[in-house]
């Protein structure tokens, strides 16, 4: 009976024996497994676009608005807003200086429309969590207080000649910080005509249209011959 029980006792040790050394090698298993997610350089100041997916309701009221084209803002003329290719906007219009943020910016930018007194469509902002907009707009009479430089003026990306192949959609040729809301300048009668979006309303915009700096360096010159070609 003794000998019964000792070999019972044994074969229970060594079953319990087996399920730890058992459960520290799947442990060790999995953690030799475990590929970590490589950040490239451009997630260091790109945000997720979280600001299309709050506005995501304004799509098909974009999709339905009626295009004036007596009012069409050009693409010329959405460069010749800026000091250079990628900064920020400056004001047309004349403000006071006390009207410094939200109270008055966002009340014609927050969700656009027609402006009588301007007589032309608002813009809409692609951050109206950012209040304090004269941080970094400034206004267009200011260009008075700058001297002439020589500084090569960088052009803006062309239309239409930034695909990665025939038919496919065009890349992003611009960083997205700052302009997380896609529809901001790419839906509704203020965007302008060459990159105003046939489609508001298919709202997540980064599953077919990919930033150039994630394209692979040896991929780029490929798409530069297509480009050219196509000219």
């Amino acid at each position: 009976m003794r000998n019964r029980l000792g070999i019972i006792t044994f074969f229970v040790l060594l079953f319990v024996c087996f399920i730890v050394v058992w459960n520290l090698s799947y442990k060790n298993g999995l953690e030799e497994s475990y590929i970590p997610l490589e950040n490239s350089s451009s997630d260091i100041f790109i945000p997720s676009e979280s600001g299309v997916f709050r506005r995501s309701g304004f799509a098909l009221e974009y999709a339905n608005m009626p295009i004036d084209i007596n009012h069409q803002k050009s693409l010329d003329e959405y460069y010749e807003n800026r000091a250079y290719y990628g900064a920020p906007p400056s004001i047309p219009h004349p403000v006071k200086e006390m009207n410094l943020g939200a109270n008055t910016c966002l009340q014609c930018h927050q969700n656009g429309g027609f402006v009588p007194k301007y007589n032309s469509y608002a813009p809409v902002t692609p951050h109206p969590e950012m209040i304090n907009c004269r941080q970094c707009h400034v206004a267009q009479n200011s260009n008075s207080l700058f001297k002439p430089t020589n500084l090569v003026k960088i052009l803006a990306p062309k239309v239409g000649v930034n695909n990665a192949l025939l038919g496919t959609p065009p890349l992003i040729p611009h960083q997205i910080q700052m302009r997380e809301n896609c529809l901001s300048c790419h839906a509704g009668p203020a965007a302008p005509k060459e990159i105003r979006v046939s489609h508001p309303e298919r709202i997540n915009c980064r599953q077919c249209h990919v930033p150039t700096d994630r394209v692979p360096n040896k991929i780029k010159p490929f798409i530069r011959t297509i480009n050219n070609t196509n000219e």
